[in-house]
């Protein structure tokens, strides 16, 4: 699926995010910024040990925030960290750090240049978030931001199911379907 806003493409696909060929690719990290699981494992992975590299150096990312380092082997030329909450019931600022996670990565796109980026659903996974909630946020999230910023030509979301795909796809028409603020 995709939609136009403004003069950026959002696009919804299934997919596998190591592969994508967009200018950088996000990782749903950890705080420590030391690998870990599911896409996380698999980007660096997928990337090698530059990545990591890089990650040392820098240290660390707190929750809502992004940082970027090189994509090593990676067709993409950075991966953009960023750390998604744990969801703990929805009532201690979920909301608000997912939709900081987002746009925290979509600014430091903009800020390095960057044309396209390509997201995973973040914090659906071992983080617990549920994906009908999280899909709203960084759907409605990045609309906004595009709607707000020039500069980006591509933003896409690579989801690892159906399940996933479905939930996505409903909230970017639901967005689609409300007014413009």
């Amino acid at each position: 699926m995709e939609a136009k806003v403004n003069s950026t493409t959002i696009s919804l696909v299934r997919g596998d995010i190591t592969l994508e060929e967009t200018d950088a690719i996000v990782n749903a990290a950890n705080s420590a910024l030391a690998g870990g699981g599911g896409v996380d494992g698999a980007i660096h992975r997928a990337g090698g040990p530059a990545i990591m590299e890089e990650c040392g150096k820098i240290g660390g990312c707190p929750t809502g925030s992004a940082v970027i380092t090189t994509g090593g082997n990676l067709k993409a030329s950075f991966v953009i960290h960023t750390v998604g909450p744990i969801y703990r019931g929805g009532s201690y600022g979920e909301p608000g750090l997912l939709k900081s996670a987002y746009a925290s990565s979509l600014s430091l796109a903009i800020k390095k240049g960057l044309k396209s980026i390509s997201f995973p659903s973040i914090s659906t996974g071992v983080y617990g978030y549920p994906i009908e909630e999280a899909s709203t946020i960084a759907v409605s999230t990045v609309i906004e931001f595009v709607r707000q910023n020039e500069g980006l030509d591509l933003v896409r979301f690579v989801l690892f199911s159906e399940r996933d795909l479905a939930a996505y796809s409903g909230a970017l028409r639901k967005n689609l379907q409300s007014p413009s603020p």
